[in-house]
Formats: C-alpha cells, structure tokens, sequence
C-alpha cells in the first residue's frame, strides 16, 4: 500500500511517521511547517524535527510527464537540452576569449616589469662598482679614519696615502713570467732556510707545551659568540659571490676573491675599500694576504697567479705556472714562499720575491687535479687533496709523496692542520670531515654532516684548540671532544 502525504496528499520521497497525529509526512514539507508552527498540523500538538521517525520505503520512480510520453515529445526535449547547451558554450567562450586577452595584458605588464627591474639591477651594480672605485679612502678628512692606529702593524707605509688601486696611465704592463722562461730548482740555501724555519717553529711550539695561552676564549664564551659586522658591495652585484678570504695578522684587513673576476681589500676600523685588484679573466678561487711584505697574490681559474702591491693595487708580476684552473694559494712559514694547486694535476712551489717557480711537480699515481693544497705549519710538509679522494701528504724539499689518506667519497674542497702540527682535517662533497692524526697516519675522527651539506672551508685556531667550518652557516667544534660549540647561521648561501 502506497504511503500518502498528509499535507501534500502525494506520495512523498522521504516519508517521516509523527508520533504527536500518527500521520505520514513528506520530510522537507512538516520540516518547514514545524520551523514556523512548532506543532503537529493535524491535531495541534507540539512536535520538534528531532520527534520525527524515518520510515524506511522503496525509492520512489515517478511516472515519465505526459510531454515526455511520445518520440515527437522526446525530440522537442533533447532539442531544447542541445539549444540550451549550445547557449552555454557560446556563453563560455565569449567568457574564455575576453580572459585570455586580459591575461595576455597582464603578461605583457609582468614582462615588462621584469625588464625593469633587470635593467635598474643592472644599472645599480655598474653604480656600486663605480663608487666602490673611486677612491674612498683618500677622500677622507686629512687625519686618515681609515687609517690603522698609531703603532698597529699595517699594509701601509707610514704616511702613504691609501689609493684604489688604478694604476697610473704610464704604468707598465706587468711581465708575463712562463714556467719555461722562469723555473728553477730549490737550491740548497733555499732548503737550508726551510730546515732552519720548520726546526725553530718546532722548538718555539715545544717551549709553549699545551697550556692555551692567555686570553683564549674558553668553550662557554664562544656558545655566546653573536654577529658583530656584516658588510655588503665589495663585488659587482651583477655577477654576485665571494669564493675566497683572507684576514691580515691584525684583523684589520680583509682580502677577497669574487666571482667577478676581481680581488677587494677592505679595511674594517673604517669600514672602507682600500683597493680593487682587477687583472684576471675569470673568477679569482684563492686570495693570499701578505702581511709583513704589504702585498697580496691571487689565484683565479684562467691558470695565472697574480701579485699585487698593497695598497696601490698595482699588479707586480703575473706567474703562469699552471695549464689549468689554479685552485688554491698557500704561504709558506717564512712569509717568502707560495704554494700553489690547479686542475692540470701539479703544485708548484714559488719564491715571491722573483716570481721564480722552483718546483713543479705532479703525482705519478693519479690523473687527477688538485682541488686543495696546504701548508703544514712548520712549513717541511704541505698535504693536497685530489677530485678523485685522496689526500697526499708531500715532503717539500724531497719534492715526493710521503702519505696517502683515502676515506672520502667526492672531490676534496678543504684542507686544514692544526696549529700543533699533530692534526689534519679534510672535507669533501660527501658532507664529511674527517680528522687525521700526522703520527699515527690514520683516520680519529669522521664528523657527519646533513646530507648535501657543501664544506668550502675549514680552519684551525691560533691555539689548535678550535676548528671552525664553513658552509651554508658557520660550525665551530672544540677539538679532542669534537663536539660543536656554535653554529653561525647568518649567511644566504654556502659560506
């Protein structure tokens, strides 16, 4: 028996028994009635929605209407549904056409702010270039505020003036020296000097025995260590990217090396270019400051090292000792010698004063160049490291491989040793540093790093009781325990 509404006298689709009138209702119609009424409409009884029981009936199929009951009936159907289709497709792509034109106007206005803003970049950086060059030190009021202070080593001769570092118009071109026209061999005075240095800085480390010297900064002091200075504009900003620094013995100097082909030395008390070192073609990868000598040299991946008068800035001589990229720079402990690395496979050993290559040498062993190359700090030793692993030990006046240390896996980015001379620590892209012991000739430490992680640099204190790491932010670790003090997390990039 079919169920009838009471209200609407049909038969409903969601039938709901009343308990109040025990009538049948149709859901959506005693829903509004009771929203307004809040009784039951057939006896007057207060009823709520919540009262209401479901009564559970086959789904209903209404009967076709009597237009749809014939074919010519159906037909004038769908042919209203195709025309109202129609309609709507039309309506559609008048809409789709006037947005595409309205994209296509905001496109045309994205690109051309895009131009703009590259434009104005552009212009900004050829701006900071040139301010940057023009001679900021000198136009300083006549008591020097970037000059150091009384009695504080310097680059700088008493009472020169500090210029930018352009060379006058009748300067000569620096001389060209190629390894064919300029190679020696490391004579025995030349060794005789090196055994005197590395036997003096072993009997002066002995003397100082293992008490830290006064003064050093204890592990909870550097856990409190913060940012002091952050300095920007000492490259082109259209080619942005420092690869490489050095610090003078005061630490008011600082020398880089950028992407832009060019070197900036900094002086920090008056937060001022001194100088831009411009000569090479390609980036500079390694900057070497010499202090005592008031000169810097540079290394850069069109295969020269350059040497520069500080603070002029005017390039003494160019030394092509490489074929290839040069890749690092290294000073020898008596201030005269300069080690360099490149990707041709060789280190060379080069007297500053003449530019002389006195050793160039590769190893026998391997095909691969050199990323790295340091000086041990007695001077006798200098360790390479290899894209291909490996990290040699050489002896310099024997000009031979010594020891091979194998563990990384990746091209060597940095080497470091302590400044006890007992220690060596290595990075490479396999976000590992592994520290080595020189008399046991083996592996004491590996610390892991996050997975990707790019170590550019490593460095051991003064003191050999830190070492400090840099990479995409700045980890200084306590050395025996190796347990990290701070992390330096200021920089953009990798550090």
């Amino acid at each position: 028996m079919a169920m009838i509404c009471s209200i609407s006298n049909e038969v409903p689709e969601q039938p709901v028994f009343s308990p109040a009138s025990h009538h049948i209702f149709e859901r959506r119609l005693i829903e509004k009635y009771l929203e307004e009424n809040h009784t039951d409409p057939m006896n007057g009884e207060p009823l709520d929605p919540g009262d209401l029981i479901e009564v559970k009936s086959s789904p209903l199929i209404r009967p076709r209407p009597p237009t749809a009951t014939s074919i010519p009936a159906i037909l004038k159907l769908l042919q209203d549904e195709w025309d109202a289709c129609m309609l709507q497709t039309f309506t559609l792509r008048q809409h789709l056409h006037t947005t595409r034109q309205e994209l296509s106007h905001v496109l045309y206005q994205h690109d051309a702010a895009c131009r703009v803003i590259a434009r104005i970049t552009r212009e900004n950086g050829e701006l900071r270039e040139t301010l940057s060059n023009m001679k900021p030190i000198s136009m300083l009021p006549s008591q020097g505020i970037g000059l150091p202070s009384e009695g504080t080593p310097s680059l700088f001769t008493p009472g020169a003036p500090m210029e930018t570092g352009e060379q006058p118009a009748d300067t000569a071109t620096p001389k060209l020296l190629q390894p064919e026209s300029n190679f020696s061999s490391i004579t025995e005075d030349v060794k005789q000097r090196l055994q005197q240095t590395s036997s003096y800085l072993t009997a002066e480390r002995k003397k100082r025995g293992k008490k830290p010297p006064e003064g050093l900064a204890n592990p909870d002091d550097i856990q409190d260590y913060e940012m002091l200075e952050s300095h920007s504009g000492l490259h082109s900003a259209g080619t942005p990217g420092i690869l490489c620094l050095d610090m003078s013995g005061d630490y008011s100097h600082v020398l880089t090396g950028g992407v832009d082909k060019n070197a900036t030395l900094f002086h920090r008390p008056s937060e001022q270019i001194v100088t831009s070192l411009k000569g090479h073609s390609k980036r500079v990868n390694q900057v070497v400051l010499q202090h005592q000598k008031a000169c810097a040299f540079t290394a850069s991946a069109d295969s020269t090292i350059r040497m520069w008068e500080c603070p002029s800035g005017e390039c003494m001589r160019i030394v092509k000792a490489h074929d290839s990229d040069v890749t690092a720079l290294s000073l020898h402990a008596t201030g005269d010698y300069l080690l360099t690395c490149s990707l041709d496979r060789h280190w060379a050993f080069i007297d500053i004063e003449s530019g002389t290559i006195m050793a160039k040498v590769a190893s026998e062993t391997s095909n691969s160049g050199l990323s790295c190359g340091q000086f041990h700090p007695d001077g006798h030793i200098f360790g390479t490291g290899t894209s291909d692993s490996v990290i040699r030990i050489w002896d310099l006046e024997d000009q031979n491989n010594v020891a091979n240390f194998e563990g990384h896996q990746g091209s060597i980015t940095s080497l470091a040793f302590s400044e006890n001379g007992y220690y060596l620590a290595s990075a490479a892209d396999d976000s590992l540093v592994k520290i080595w012991d020189l008399r046991k000739l083996k592996n004491i430490k590996t610390i892991s790093l996050d997975e990707k992680y790019e170590v550019r640099g490593l460095c051991f204190d003064q003191s050999g009781q830190y070492l400090a790491m840099a990479g995409s932010d700045i980890q200084v670790f306590l050395v025996r325990q190796w347990s990290m003090l701070q992390k330096f997390k200021d920089h953009n990039s990798v550090a």
